[in-house]
């Protein structure tokens, strides 16, 4: 008979707590900035452009570098009254009891929470692209703190 040892107990995190893909954020920003440099610095050190052309090459690195810097804007914030989803463009504040389940599953390119209004919220700020472990992780703790302080099955607010 194989020896098989059950997967550990998610532990739940001290709040708040903020879930983000740092080594993804850290790469958007990065290339952003090497990016802008490189673009503005042939902008400058190109002796035939005009002014009004170094402007539109040195306003196209920004807008590039911007849309990057929007790439590394997701996370989540989880406090005690409940949690801050930050994705691209949209924050929603959700209350621990409208938060029915955590899924992170096999090829998911980020976690979903299922809301007690029956729809389905993603959650950009953990994703497995990088750094996976990590995000299981923090799936994982994610999961615990919404089981532990959201609504139980029979309705009662867990505390």
């Amino acid at each position: 008979m194989p020896d098989t040892m059950p997967a550990p107990a998610p532990q739940v995190p001290a709040l708040p707590v903020t879930f983000r893909p740092t080594r993804t954020r850290i790469v958007l920003l990065t290339v952003g900035a090497a990016m802008f440099a490189v673009i503005t610095a042939v902008a400058l050190l190109l002796e035939k452009l005009n002014a009004g052309e170094r402007s539109s090459f040195i306003l196209t690195a920004l807008l590039f570098s911007g849309v990057l810097a929007l790439l590394s804007r997701p996370k989540v914030v989880a406090d005690e009254d409940g949690v801050t989803v930050v994705n691209l463009t949209r924050t929603r504040r959700l209350q621990w009891a409208e938060i029915v389940r955590v899924n992170l599953r096999p090829g998911d390119p980020w976690v979903f929470l299922d809301l007690s209004d029956g729809t389905s919220l993603p959650v950009l700020g953990i994703q497995p692209g990088i750094a996976k472990e990590k995000a299981i992780g923090d799936a994982r703790a994610l999961r615990a703190l919404a089981e532990s302080r959201g609504t139980r099955s029979d309705g009662q607010e867990a505390r």
